[in-house]
Order: C-alpha cells, then structure tokens, then sequence
C-alpha cells in the first residue's frame, strides 16, 4: 500500500507497522505468526489543505479486497482490511465511505472492512519501510503474483 500514498500529492509521509493488538512493540515474525491481533498496516501524515481525508480513503478501497479477512495472497488476521480513525469526523467520513462503498453495487459479497478507533502504532523494522524502493524485485514479484493485479483490473476496470 505504501507506493498508492507515497505518490499521493499531500501525503507528507508514510510509516508500515502493526497496530490493532495486544502485543507490546511486535516484530514482523511476531505479527506475520498471527497471534498478535495486530494488523499490519500503515501510518499516512497528510496536509488536509492539499489532500483530503476521502481521496485517501478512495485510494485505499481501490487498492484492496474489502470482501475477505486477509490480501490476495496473504491470509490471516494480520492482513485483514481496516481504517482506524483518529477523531470522530475520521470515523465518520469512513463510515460514510463503506456506506457509499456498499450501496454502489460493486460487490457481490458483504464489506468486512472494519472501521476501529486508532490505537498504539508500532512502526515496522527498517529494512520494511519503503519496501518497494529498497527491495524492487522482490516487491514486484509479490505484487505481480499476489492476484493484486487481476483483481483491481477486473473490480475497478483499471
């Protein structure tokens, strides 16, 4: 996900990590185990007056499945599709969002994206964070093999 928001205009900086669980300052071999609760996620600082708060939730529900607990090829709790919000106008314009997601008829099966309040954020280890710049082959492999590509050209007629 962190390329869709890196090349987002207003997007001042972006963070992989883990929240969402009960495990203190997890590694990745922690929350890629499962048993964390935690979700791998990521951490978007944007400037509101260049990028508003629904064009990044636009990003986000084209570039997942908001229909399965897990992502394309990863599968599991720790995948599982989430906004956490961090105040109640977030909460509200995300709800508002999966509404309006759910109403337009795109999906045959029901939105299990859940909408959850912010908790602890855990930033990913380094050698995570931009991924897709410091390790550009294995990334694309992934992204190529992963059904990511397929899907989004057949949901969202890219």
């Amino acid at each position: 996900m962190q390329p869709f928001f890196d090349h987002t205009k207003g997007v001042k900086k972006t963070t992989v990590g883990y929240t969402g669980g009960h495990t203190v300052d997890p590694s990745y071999e922690d929350v890629s185990s499962g048993t964390t609760g935690h979700a791998e996620s990521i951490q978007i600082e944007f400037d509101p007056q260049e990028v508003s708060y629904e064009k990044l939730l636009n990003i986000y529900w084209h570039n997942i499945d908001p229909k399965v607990n897990g992502q394309f090829a990863d599968e599991g709790t720790q995948y599982r599709t989430v906004i956490f919000y961090h105040s109640d106008e977030q909460k509200r314009i995300a709800e508002q969002s999966k509404k309006d997601l759910r109403a337009s008829g795109r999906f045959d099966k029901p939105i299990v994206t859940q909408i959850v309040p912010a908790s602890v954020f855990y930033p990913a280890e380094d050698y995570h964070q931009k991924y897709y710049l410091k390790s550009t082959s294995q990334y694309n492999m992934y992204h190529d093999n992963s059904g990511r590509v397929e899907y989004l050209e057949k949901t969202w007629d890219r």
